[in-house]
């Protein structure tokens, strides 16, 4: 029987609390020190490297690690994981809940779908590259795990989430000591990255007089942003946010469900059933709205039950929960052989994602060079939410498509970039092989990448 009173009660809940009082320290921080404001370091990245340097701090004074004290329940390292890893596919099924509006014209889904293929692209260059750094790291550091240089795009290119899914696979089924703190610190370099590279960008264009850069604050929302007429009110016997969580609770139990009857089929391929909890959340969402939306066609539902402003504030308060919990989530003392492979990586990460994106915004963007570059620039180092935050410094009003590339680019990028993660459990038994699959793949997807230029040249000739 449990007391009131006991840690087991309330070690969870000051976990999250602390979590969310970093958010609002960093937040603090942000508003009061001009040079962060410069930075662009969103603001749950800031949060994340203060609880490191707190919980460092107490390690070095009492020995112990403090998310694994009895406060926060004995085992709090782990829940910060298990966070990690549920809010990357809450976030994800918000996301897919929102409505897509609008009809695309030819040129639009052009940009949109070399959108999906660029994100893909540079997720095999940067795993490309990080095989080859740690191939090589093998070869000169004993018993380094050849396959850690595939947590690059995972990192950078998928995130924090991603990058703990992988790192726990590699660790648990493939004996990578310290793979998970791997891929978060990896994650968290992507951050640093995309705040290094998109700084310098936007002075590089200010002092050339291409842009001016903006730092427009948000004005008040509308009513008709907030709720359209044919939804559901915001109070009656239920509270419409209430709703909306509970759409998402139910889409992510048929995905567990979904996952729970994969793994038993395949139990071999379980952790990386598991693994796609993000991809199955977000298919087990849209067959949710697909329902509803069969279901108030028929009118048989009255009203409009979901609220893409909501969801949007969900799917945030999810993504930033993932992004500090993940990075509290490091063990630095599991990297100590690793810093300098680390770092490599991280530079190398940087540079090519920068170089790459660049190119492909001023072959395939021309009419919005900038906006598209800094928006995929940000999005393939951080998040989705990183790149908006670059572009929003030249685009404040979204007056480009940049934007809308970053929302509809994810359908073409999940259906090329499902053999990615396949992959990836190859890694660790043929990374040779396994490079050079994604070297190949690159390029297959270069030359649909610039295939108006390619094959009007062969045309022509």
């Amino acid at each position: 029987m449990e007391n009131f009173w006991d840690f087991n009660v309330w070690g969870s809940f000051n976990l999250i609390a602390v979590l969310l009082v970093s958010l609002l320290a960093a937040n603090l921080l942000k508003k009061s020190f001009r040079f962060l404001q410069a930075s662009l370091i969103p603001t749950s990245v800031l949060a994340g490297g203060l609880l490191i340097v707190i919980a460092g701090i107490y390690k070095s004074i009492t020995g112990n690690i403090m998310f694994d004290t009895a406060f926060f329940g004995g085992d709090g390292t782990a829940t910060l994981e298990m966070l990690t890893y549920h809010t990357l596919a809450l976030g994800f099924i918000a996301s897919a809940f929102k409505n897509s509006k609008g009809k695309l014209d030819k040129k639009r889904s052009a940009e949109i779908f070399n959108t999906g293929v660029t994100t893909v692209a540079t997720y095999l260059l940067q795993g490309v590259l990080g095989m080859i750094v740690s191939l090589v790291a093998a070869y000169f550091v004993k018993d380094f795990f050849e396959a850690a240089g595939l947590l690059l795009p995972f990192g950078y290119g998928q995130g924090t989430g991603q990058a703990l899914n992988y790192g726990g696979i590699y660790e648990n089924d493939f004996g990578f000591i310290g793979g998970k703190s791997f891929g978060l610190t990896i994650a968290a370099l992507g951050f640093i990255s995309a705040s290094i590279g998109g700084v310098i960008h936007l002075n590089i264009l200010r002092k050339r007089g291409v842009i001016k850069t903006i730092a427009s604050e948000e004005g008040a929302l509308s009513s008709e942003q907030i709720q359209s007429d044919n939804e559901i009110p915001m109070q009656e016997s239920i509270d419409k946010m209430t709703i909306q969580i509970a759409l998402i609770a139910f889409a992510y139990l048929l995905a567990y469900l979904l996952m729970f009857l994969l793994g038993s089929l395949l139990p071999g391929m379980r952790s990386v059933v598991f693994g796609f909890n993000f991809l199955l959340g977000v298919l087990s969402a849209t067959l949710v709205k697909t329902v509803m939306g069969f279901l108030r066609k028929k009118n048989v539902i009255k009203k409009e039950y979901t609220n893409d402003f909501l969801m949007t504030r969900a799917s945030n308060f999810f993504f930033d929960i993932m992004v500090v919990a993940g990075i509290a989530a490091i063990r630095l003392s599991a990297l100590e052989d690793f810093w300098g492979i680390i770092l490599i990586m991280g530079v190398i990460g940087l540079i090519v994602t920068y170089i790459y994106n660049y190119i492909i915004a001023k072959v395939l963007f021309k009419d919005y060079v900038e906006s598209q570059f800094l928006a995929m620039y940000g999005m393939l180092t951080g998040t989705a939410s990183t790149g908006i935050i670059l572009l929003r410094e030249i685009d404040g009003d979204f007056k480009t498509p940049a934007a809308d590339n970053l929302v509809y680019q994810n359908f073409p990028a999940i259906v090329f970039g499902f053999p990615l993660m396949i992959l990836a459990t190859l890694a660790p038994v043929k990374p040779i092989l396994t490079t050079i699959i994604l070297f190949l793949f690159f390029v297959v997807l270069n030359i649909i990448l610039f295939r108006s230029f390619i094959f009007k040249k062969r045309s022509k000739k």
